[in-house]
């Protein structure tokens, strides 16, 4: 038995034989050195992190890697965006994410991301929306933060809301951004689809007259001029992990979608200085974080963004780059943890392929070290490799009981 888990998720990391890189993967091309020492000294298979050919969002993915059947405990994104933010939700509360984005005056979306509006911009327009009054539901409460670059959070606070309404965010550029709709009959749905439409309609006004966008547009860039809601969420009722298995855990991530799970789940979030959510991040800080947190720590959740990033931008080049560079960042863990009371899990969260830049139903690699654990031949880390190890095909849902079966933490079924 050992006493302590790291898991390093590379969000996205998985992929298909590119054309640019000769037929391989990303991680086939990249050879990561110290993903291959796991995979060559543990147990290797692949995952279906929801079930196999579902392509699952990265909340949905989380949830399930920590255990918790999405199918059963998803109760949308927005929550999850909220809790990683920082903000304290309440039952009632529906969280939304969104987008500063660039709309035409016909309310045509031009760029989704607002030409990748800077942190300081984007912080500035945030503070205008809080101050906003909504006048047909003014008994409803408007909260709004700034996360990462053109990402931030909605929460609607009042009585009588529901998350069954429909995105104001039409994920892609070329046409009119939406007006929500109720997605039920029920008066709460109704009025919740009246909210986002209303705050709409007053943030646009209210950005077009910022000082900030101002600038932008004398300056060439484009104006923020418009939030997207999409991805409403409440409170999710979960039963805390450290509590389920007698441990304590903490996160150490960039995005807030990555600190709400786990925050919801029961982990301690510890913030990173330079941990930011994009390629820019600084994985050795991290690292550090982390051989830090497991001498306090049971279980220490590691996530890096940046593969996932690249995979969007589809760049398999790049992405070669950044796997490369998580790998080297990640060995000051191997050197500087105590390996023999140390459970080392890596994984991908979904499969992001760069050829495409989508997410997909693909199954992901894992490997899973520790003392004791039945090596099966592979010698390196990648979605072939990895296919033929002892761990087998699993479902996201088993890797959590499966790290913590290391532990001891894991009570026997029957007599």
């Amino acid at each position: 038995m050992v006493s302590k888990a790291i898991i390093l998720v590379c969000d996205g990391m998985a992929d298909r034989r590119c054309s640019a890189l000769g037929g391989l993967t990303p991680l086939q091309a990249a050879r990561p050195k110290s993903f291959d020492w796991v995979a060559s000294r543990g147990e290797c298979g692949l995952m279906d992190p929801i079930s196999p050919g579902v392509p699952p969002g990265s909340d949905t993915a989380h949830l399930a890697i920590l255990g918790y059947d999405p199918y059963k405990h998803y109760t949308g994104r927005g929550a999850f965006e909220a809790l990683g933010a920082g903000i304290e939700l309440e039952p009632n509360d529906v969280a939304f994410r969104c987008n500063f984005a660039t709309v035409n005056d016909e309310g045509i979306v031009v760029d989704r991301r607002a030409g990748r509006i800077s942190n300081e911009d984007a912080e500035a327009l945030s503070e205008s929306l809080n101050d906003i009054r909504l006048v047909r539901n003014s008994d409803v409460k408007i909260m709004f933060k700034h996360t990462v670059e053109h990402r931030g959070v909605l929460v609607l606070r009042g009585e009588g809301l529901s998350r069954f309404v429909s995105d104001i965010d039409p994920h892609k550029v070329g046409v009119k951004f939406l007006h929500s709709k109720p997605l039920t009959d029920s008066p709460a749905a109704k009025k919740t689809a009246d909210v986002l439409n209303e705050l709409v309609e007053i943030s646009r006004r209210v950005l077009a007259e910022h000082e900030v966008n101002k600038r932008r547009i004398k300056c060439g860039q484009p104006p923020a001029n418009v939030v997207l809601p999409r991805g409403a969420g409440t409170l999710p009722v979960l039963e805390k992990l450290p509590t389920k298995f007698g441990i304590r855990a903490a996160v150490i991530a960039g995005g807030a979608v990555y600190k709400g799970v786990c925050k919801a789940a029961g982990f301690d979030v510890l913030d990173v200085k330079g941990a930011t959510g994009t390629v820019s991040t600084d994985l050795d800080a991290k690292m550090r974080a982390a051989v830090s947190a497991i001498k306090i720590y049971d279980l220490v959740f590691l996530h890096v963004k940046a593969t996932d990033v690249v995979s969007h931008d589809k760049n398999p080049v790049k992405k070669v780059e950044i796997i490369s560079r998580v790998s080297e960042a990640f060995s000051t863990i191997l050197s500087e943890v105590n390996l023999e009371d140390t459970c080392i899990t890596i994984t991908s969260d979904h499969t992001t392929p760069s050829e495409i830049g989508e997410h997909t139903g693909d199954p992901v690699p894992v490997a899973l070290y520790a003392p004791g654990a039945r090596y099966g031949g592979v010698e390196r880390f990648d979605e072939v490799s990895c296919a033929s190890g002892t761990l087998g095909r699993i479902r996201g849902v088993d890797l959590m009981p499966t790290i913590m079966n290391f532990l001891g933490k894991v009570p026997m079924y029957g007599e």
